[in-house]
């Protein structure tokens, strides 16, 4: 399929949701149905019968988009979208024009929640609620609080007296959000939309938010700050309820799954019960650039769509800068992919992102933001709402559902774009299966620490009194970790629970500190996120923002 003829599509579908009003004599409410977009993969003649099989009267047909809009029975739309070769239904709303402005009283149209079907599951009553989504990322602030939930945590670290809302192994003082990527993170999984009265809600906006802060004000970790946060999660994991892990990060190392000690972390967490959701990252548009540990055979990694605006996926952009598998290790990802261009989320105010991007701002609460952090965390919601619909599942059912309900789109290579974009509602009626069959993987974090860190190499800070007469201490390296002590595999084998995560190698004494950190050397990512591909066509029109120091966390801020 062309570009040309895709963007004849777009204006014809911009026509007819301007015009839809024309096409019945009175409104589907009047008539109780409901105006809808039919798109089948066998053309619009075959997207008509469907909607007569259903009840419903055919408005105008698009060939070219494989397409008709339609007054369906709200009862019938359910039967519509089930039937075979039916790939949307989608509400036929009128074109809204996107606005880029800090001026509050302007809106930019998100429509990353409907594409993927999460209102609808919201509509069913299926908004998250009783799930918990671990974030392992630079913690969470959001400019109001009542825009997420987040849940208190157990850990040592009581700071100033006071117990804090998340594990914080940043070396900052405090749980708040300095950088400005967990804040947008949390939003889009679990926000509830309370300040913008609901115009800006999350996936799974009844969620609670699970916070583990291991970086700070650069956005610098650390690859063993990131293997005590993945332990804690798991050694706490009963306790606390966690269903689902979003890591919105990564490294460019090439060392092998088999034995790397970042794959086997997130090996422990799948295995315990824990559905892992893992960041293709940004280094696309070139084969073999999926990060670690989103090249492990057992997570769901996810890469990112450009949905252009409107709910449909049709007109689905590949953005140029989602990364292409294989893996380094000749594996098939990414999984799935989601929204993830110019999405709205959260603003963590006073936090780097807003101090070097201040024109990025949508009002005081919310910003946009592109990247595969964020097609990550549209899906980990939907992770959160199969869970409760389906709270009998574990982590390979859940990521079985996604998979084989997800809807072809944007490109017709499977190592651009996986099995295609999620649809909650789908996964979550789909029948129970297993992902990950057959896969056997040797529990022995044998690599090496420097081959996880690969290019993401960090410094750590001097503690007070430690070289007065040099701000920073040596970069973290070999097998030094960046609590000070000496990474040993052995014991990362051992249990993982609350009171053997106290007293492992994370903890040498109750009081001790972890270091803060700080880039070294260079940023690895240089992406510029200019630019997008659809079937091989580039389109540097496109402008998704720039990626920000920290950018291993796989955002890009506008």
């Amino acid at each position: 399929m062309t570009g040309s003829v895709i963007g004849r599509a777009r204006a014809a579908l911009a026509l007819i949701a301007v015009t839809a009003a024309t096409l019945a004599p009175a409104s589907g409410r009047e008539l109780g149905g409901v105006e809808v977009l039919v798109l089948h993969r066998d053309g619009a003649v075959a997207a008509g019968d469907a909607v007569r099989d259903a009840g419903g009267t055919v408005g105008l047909a698009l060939p070219v988009a494989s397409s008709v809009s339609a007054l369906v029975p709200v009862r019938a739309v359910r039967s519509l979208e089930a039937q075979p070769g039916v790939v949307s239904v989608t509400p036929n709303d009128p074109i809204q024009m996107t606005q880029t402005s800090s001026d509050s009283t302007s809106t930019v149209r998100t429509v990353y929640a409907r594409e993927v079907g999460a209102d609808r599951m919201r509509s069913s009553g299926v908004d998250g609620t009783g799930v918990r989504v671990a974030l392992i990322d630079t913690g969470v602030s959001p400019a109001d609080p009542r825009d997420v939930r987040v849940a208190s945590v157990p850990h040592p670290f009581v700071r100033d007296g006071e117990r804090q809302a998340c594990l914080n192994l940043s070396g900052e003082a405090h749980c708040r959000d300095s950088f400005g990527h967990g804040t947008f993170m949390a939003g889009l999984i679990a926000g509830t939309g309370a300040s913008s009265g609901g115009r800006y809600t999350g996936i799974a906006p009844g969620a609670e938010i699970v916070s583990v802060k291991i970086a700070g004000r650069d956005g610098s970790a650390d690859v063993t700050k990131l293997l005590a946060a993945i332990q804690w999660v798991v050694s706490f994991r009963q306790e606390l309820g966690i269903s689902v892990l979003n890591l919105s990060l990564g490294t460019n190392s090439r060392a092998p799954y088999q034995y790397d000690p970042l794959n086997y972390a997130v090996q422990r967490a799948w295995r315990a019960g824990i559905t892992v959701v893992v960041s293709a990252s940004n280094r696309g548009p070139a084969r073999e650039t999926i990060s670690k540990p989103a090249d492990d055979p057992l997570v769901l990694t996810v890469g990112a769509t450009d949905d252009h605006g409107t709910p449909a996926i049709d007109d689905d952009r590949l953005p140029y800068f989602s990364s292409r598998g294989p893996t380094a290790h000749g594996l098939a990802k990414p999984d799935v992919v989601a929204p993830g261009s110019l999405l709205v989320s959260l603003r963590s105010p006073n936090s780097f992102v807003e101090a070097s991007d201040p024109s990025g701002g949508v009002d005081a609460n919310h910003r946009r933001a592109s990247g595969t952090s964020m097609s990550a965390a549209v899906v980990s919601g939907v992770a959160a709402l199969v869970h409760q619909a389906r709270p009998d599942w574990g982590p390979d059912n859940v990521k079985h559902a996604l998979m084989t309900t997800a809807r072809p789109v944007a490109d017709r290579d499977p190592l651009s774009v996986g099995r295609g974009v999620v649809h909650a509602p789908s996964a979550a009626s789909a029948a129970t299966g297993r992902a990950n069959v057959g896969v056997s993987l040797p529990l022995q974090p044998s690599g090496s620490l420097d081959e996880s860190r690969a290019d993401v190499l960090v410094s750590r800070e001097c503690r007070l009194g430690e070289r007065l007469l040099n701000p920073k201490c040596d970069h973290v390296n070999g097998d030094q970790t960046a609590n000070g002590g000496t990474w040993d595999p052995t014991a990362y084998q051992s249990d993982w629970t609350g009171s053997s995560w106290y007293g492992s190698q994370w903890i040498p004494s109750l009081g001790s500190s972890w270091y803060g950190s700080s880039w070294y050397g260079r940023d690895w990512i240089s992406t510029n996120f200019q630019g997008s591909s659809w079937y091989g066509n580039s389109d540097d029109s496109l402008d998704y923002g720039l990626p920000l120091l920290g950018s291993s966390w796989y955002g890009a801020w506008r």
